[in-house]
């Protein structure tokens, strides 16, 4: 029998913060995820996966978005010691800051299964884009993928009802000469 998984959250907290960098993977194997996340100040769009999800907040605040069967949107605040979980198929947005952590627990993805993520207008709420991914292996980071791909398409964040643009929140701060 392999040595069984004893994590440090504390050390993988530090680690993440010295490091900067957004998830650390504790473990994906054996029908199981688990990965210790760093918030994303820049976080708007909406995931959506075939399994439920576990969320422990070991450190700061997070507001869990999540949108209804009916498409309203709806907030979970999760304070530090707290935890809850997430259906399958839930569109959910996970907004919280890079000095807060979360332990997500998760259904190790199968094979060709699809995640997505959802973008909508700030402005009037109309669905602006998608992105898409089989995931096979959590650490490749699909989240700053997905957000990379969304944030460099300025026509994916142009609402086509209300002409509003989403800022390029991942563009580099512009400063002042």
């Amino acid at each position: 029998m392999k040595q069984l998984p004893v994590v440090d959250l504390e050390a993988i907290t530090r680690e993440l913060a010295e490091s900067g960098m957004r998830v650390k993977v504790l473990w994906q194997e054996g029908g199981s995820l688990a990965f210790v996340a760093r918030g994303r100040e820049y976080r708007s769009e909406f995931h959506i996966n075939a399994s439920d999800e576990v969320t422990y907040m070991i450190k700061g605040r997070m507001d869990l978005h999540y949108r209804t069967p009916d498409g309203k949107e709806e907030i979970a605040v999760l304070h530090a010691g707290s935890t809850n979980w997430m259906p399958p198929g839930v569109p959910h947005s996970p907004r919280f800051p890079p000095d807060a952590f979360a332990l997500i627990v998760e259904r190790e993805r199968q094979a060709g299964e699809i995640d997505k993520f959802h973008w909508y207008c700030q402005s009037c709420g109309t669905f602006l884009h998608e992105e898409t991914f089989v995931v096979s292996d959590y650490r490749a980071d699909p989240v700053s993928q997905a957000y990379r791909r969304f944030f460099d398409n300025e026509q994916a964040r142009t609402c086509k009802t209300c002409g509003t643009v989403m800022p390029n929140a991942m563009a580099a701060p512009q400063t002042a000469s």
